[in-house]
């Protein structure tokens, strides 16, 4: 069989072998654990920052390693396959640093992406607000000029990090007037007086990686505006081009865990005197699933190169983002689905990944624009 990450470089290929395995030695033994007494991630990502994935996002200019698009959708990819509240934790960093990337000043790049890039810093991105999630335009949360800076005042909901990061991208209205025009975004530091984090919210999955309701009433610095007034909106929706590319590897991630688990178990479980394998009926649901993950894949691979050839001023990619986190966060409900029904009674016990891998999977037809709204903007595309 081909290798489908050939177009990796020689240096990225090692990268992404040595993380095989971490993930092997370190993140997968620990999953169920986390899982169980939903213990936030923090040791995990210090061994990922270790390896240089906390700013694998990053140029090497802001102290990442300068690795490609498609290099950064392998690595999650392997992350989540081991373990998915750590990957959801990572990623929701990258939100972060992705946030003062695209959208801030020379001087917060130089601030906040060489510590985030080692773990030094844990970031988080605040957008969502209980009555805005799908559309950013209907936050309630406002920054007003204060002095010579901005009062903060406002709540967010559904933050990943929130209550354990060292500072959050909080995306707020400074002109009601303006619609998205008028959206800003702030470097709000969580040890900032006002801000304030809730109990981690009871999820279903991903226990690990810790979700917060956040309590704003903060004054914050001039320089505490994330580049220019009104950008935040635009800064946003980039951020979340290159996020549902990293839904997509996060999809993936699980999905072909628990693909490998149900081709295994097909061979090694013997009923009336032979493999399930042999049952025309698995075989077949194996085909299919293969089938599915394997599209979804070159949906996605498709989205990273042309997000990398964004870098190097190509054209936005928000079309092959939306269809690659469409594809694979519905691809992967449908092969950990079939996985463990594969594994019968066994594939709901806690004693084994499946039911694990199906709650975890679950978020991801939500997580950074819904399976819905991604429908939306790729009917809004074809009919442009």
């Amino acid at each position: 069989m081909s290798n489908p990450w050939h177009m990796l470089s020689d240096e990225e290929q090692a990268f992404a072998s040595m993380l095989e395995r971490y993930a092997t030695e370190e993140l997968a033994p620990r999953a169920a654990e986390t899982d169980e007494t939903a213990t936030f991630v923090r040791p995990q990502l210090r061994g990922l920052a270790k390896l240089g994935l906390l700013g694998a996002n990053l140029p090497e200019e802001d102290g990442g390693p300068g690795i490609s698009a498609p290099a950064l959708l392998r690595a999650v990819q392997i992350v989540a396959g081991a373990c998915g509240s750590t990957v959801s934790a990572l990623t929701a960093h990258y939100l972060a640093t992705d946030s003062i990337l695209l959208g801030g000043s020379a001087d917060q790049r130089a601030k906040w992406l060489p510590r985030a890039a080692t773990g030094e810093v844990l970031g988080a991105f605040g957008l969502t607000e209980p009555t805005a999630g799908s559309d950013p335009a209907d936050m309630k949360t406002r920054a007003r000029r204060d002095g010579d800076g901005w009062r903060l005042t406002g709540s967010k909901c559904f933050i990943s990090n929130g209550g354990e990061a060292d500072f959050v991208v909080v995306y707020a209205v400074t002109d009601p007037e303006a619609g998205h025009r008028g959206i800003s975004a702030f470097i709000v530091p969580t040890d900032t007086p006002g801000f304030a984090a809730g109990k981690p919210e009871r999820t279903m999955g991903l226990k690990g990686g810790h979700v917060f309701t956040l309590s704003l009433d903060c004054h914050l610095p001039a320089e505490a505006l994330l580049g220019t007034e009104g950008q935040g909106f635009k800064t946003a929706m980039k951020v979340l081009d290159n996020g549902r590319i990293e839904v997509a590897a996060m999809c993936l991630g699980i999905a072909e865990a628990a693909l490998r688990a149900a081709v295994t178990y097909a061979k090694d479980r013997v009923i009336g005197g032979e493999p399930l394998a042999n049952r025309q009926g698995i075989r077949w649901q194996l085909a299919d699933m293969a089938l599915d993950f394997q599209s979804a894949l070159l949906l996605a691979q498709d989205a990273a190169r042309q997000r990398e050839a964004a870098h190097h001023g190509g054209p936005r990619f928000s079309l092959a983002a939306s269809q690659a986190k469409l594809a694979c966060s519905e691809m992967a409900h449908r092969v950990t689905d079939g996985a463990l029904q594969i594994h019968g009674g066994y594939g709901f016990t806690r004693d084994l990944p499946l039911e694990r891998y199906a709650r975890d999977v679950r978020i991801m037809r939500i997580y950074e624009g819904s399976s819905e709204i991604q429908r939306n903007i790729i009917a809004a595309h074809l009919l442009a």
